[in-house]
């Protein structure tokens, strides 16, 4: 999708005439201007080269020569920008892609959800408490959880605020993958000490052994070191959804010929954003890198045919990824529509499950949970229904971390609803544990061995 300033109509700004979903309402309109000016003249966060790299892994998952594993935070908080939670979560990727590795037996793309997912959407603009409406809490990005009318008002600071903690985040991400933290030759370096005892770590230290024995037997062969195994790269994605922060950071790069959105390497559209003639389609369409669609019930053919007519007119490869998000009871009624829709139109996509947000439900006590069992049956159900239509299922988008929290149940240590109160730390939807997410990982990675793909 090649655009040169003297030929496009397109531009970054453009949006602000349409419709506008999911924005919030700043009442300084002088201060938003002052600060998307001043964050549109800092370093962007990635570089072309990088989301050019990404595009052309996707475009070989989207042939079924990779699978590409998406995971982290259903929304970071500046306060979790600390270099133990981001390790944290670069070792459960890690981990988590050594498993599929070895199940899957083709590479793995990294794409964490980090460095940039600080803005929320919200089912309303405002919220109830004790009689007191105030504001809804969009994300760090935006405004302040706590309560308080103070807190909730919309800052624009908060814009460079998010880019100075999304900048920390992958710049020392890529110090430890430069440093040599992820080599495959050394995956001792990723161990939670956590879960050590559990059943999960017990077969994950069995894959690693098999790779170690595989790889230091490959060496000696040919008497060289692998190189492809030392370095495993991480992309950033987010939800595209705050647009005067995305179009901050959206920069026209001459030698390429093409825009950019330099604040991630993969940003998506919500359902819930994705109109036709709306704002964040405009938007979208303009941009080069590759980018995600969430899809669920309500898509309709139509709709979907449309939004790959606009977001990709050139049917270039790598660069359309379908997120499809239905729950565990309607994936295999609702997703076969769209499978033919596609197919229809001839577009090449990467498929990709999202099975976290089709499964969110609520306890007795309104504690939002996912139950891990309808989480890995949305999944199972995916490979099945793909294959049965002779498409192909090339990722996974997975809300996790790597810290012991409690916030879906189920899984090796069966956690109730009753545990849910032990360590629920999420302000917004529940993440998979550390050990859940792996028990995901190695369930994959026998489905694949089971399948022979």
């Amino acid at each position: 999708m090649t655009k040169s300033k003297s030929t496009t109509d397109w531009g970054p700004a453009g949006w602000q005439a349409l419709s506008a979903e999911q924005q919030p309402n700043y009442p300084d309109q002088v201060a938003l201007a002052k600060a998307i000016d001043d964050l549109s003249r800092l370093p962007p966060i990635v570089t072309s080269w990088e989301i050019e790299a990404l595009k052309d892994q996707i475009a070989k998952a989207q042939l079924g020569q990779a699978f590409v594993l998406q995971g982290g935070d259903c929304a970071e908080s500046f306060s979790d920008c600390t270099s133990e939670n981001i390790v944290a979560k670069l070792k459960i990727l890690l981990q988590m892609s050594l498993v599929m590795l070895y199940g899957l037996k083709k590479p793995v793309v990294r794409v964490g959800r980090m460095a940039g997912q600080y803005a929320k959407p919200r089912s309303a603009d405002t919220e109830t408490r004790d009689g007191t409406e105030l504001p809804s809490f969009r994300g760090d990005l935006v405004n302040r959880n706590p309560f308080t009318a103070e807190d909730r008002v919309p800052d624009p600071q908060l814009i460079l605020r998010g880019y100075e903690r999304a900048a920390l985040t992958l710049n020392f991400v890529r110090s430890l993958i430069d440093g040599g933290f992820a080599d495959l030759h050394h995956p001792e370096n990723w161990d939670l000490d956590w879960v050590g005892h559990s059943e999960t770590a017990e077969n994950y230290h069995e894959i690693v052994s098999s790779i170690s024995n595989s790889l230091d037997f490959l060496e000696s062969i040919l008497g060289r070191a692998v190189h492809e195994t030392q370095r495993a790269d991480i992309y950033a994605a987010h939800e595209g959804l705050h647009l005067s922060y995305e179009q901050s950071q959206t920069r026209f790069l001459e030698h390429r010929n093409r825009w950019y959105n330099l604040t991630t390497h993969f940003p998506w559209i919500g359902m819930r954003t994705a109109q036709l003639d709306g704002a964040h389609v405009e938007y979208f369409r303009g941009i080069s890198n590759p980018m995600g669609i969430k899809i669920g019930p309500g898509m309709t053919r139509e709709w979907l045919q449309g939004l790959l007519r606009v977001l990709n007119p050139e049917n270039e490869p790598g660069r359309i990824s379908l997120i499809h998000r239905f729950g565990a009871k309607a994936i295999e009624e609702g997703l076969p529509p769209l499978i033919e829709a596609v197919r229809e139109t001839g577009a090449p996509v990467l498929w990709v499950c999202d099975p976290m947000h089709g499964n969110t439900e609520s306890t007795a006590d309104g504690t939002k949970t996912r139950r891990f069992d309808n989480i890995v049956s949305e999944l199972q159900t995916a490979f099945n229904v793909h294959k049965s239509m002779g498409s192909y299922l090339g990722g996974v988008h997975l809300e996790l971390t790597g810290e012991n929290v409690t916030e879906c149940t189920g899984g090796a240590r069966g956690l109730t609803d009753t545990d849910l109160a032990r360590a629920y730390k999420s302000p917004v939807d529940p993440r998979l544990n550390y050990e859940q997410a792996m028990e995901v990982a190695m369930r994959i990675a026998g489905w694949a061995k089971t399948n022979g793909s």
